[in-house]
């Protein structure tokens, strides 16, 4: 089954398979299947032509894929446009949303690990 040009997995349950669209968690899928009234036990492979295309208009009445990274893309670039606070976190790529940065922030800077000994360099030996 595709829903906007994505392969949903046909081994996989319903429920979980549906997060393989972006924007689509588990709670989404379930409201989704909810909707349709399509139990989330059954694997995509078992939906009839009929159940698909319920999922599908469901689904494309959210804003999900890419119309949503459009959007969150547009959302940091009016921040970096305005300079606001969180604006120029985005471009130093520093975490945005008041974390620590002494340690833990490897996901937005990358896994830099530099260590410091004790400032001191070694006098070499004569």
């Amino acid at each position: 089954m595709r829903i906007l040009g994505i392969t949903i997995p046909d081994t996989k349950r319903l429920d979980i398979a549906l997060t393989a669209l972006y924007g689509v968690g588990r709670s989404r899928a379930k409201h989704i299947l909810e909707k349709a009234k399509i139990d989330p036990k059954i694997k995509s492979k078992e939906l009839t032509v009929d159940q698909e295309n319920e999922i599908r208009k469901i689904v494309e009445s959210f804003k999900i894929e890419g119309d949503l990274k459009r959007e969150v893309a547009s959302n940091i670039k009016r921040h970096k446009d305005i300079k606001s606070y969180r604006g120029s976190r985005h471009i130093k790529r520093l975490p945005v949303r008041g974390q620590r940065t002494k340690t833990n922030s490897r996901t937005v800077r990358g896994n830099v690990r530099k260590t410091m000994g004790s400032g001191r360099k070694k006098e070499e030996k004569k």
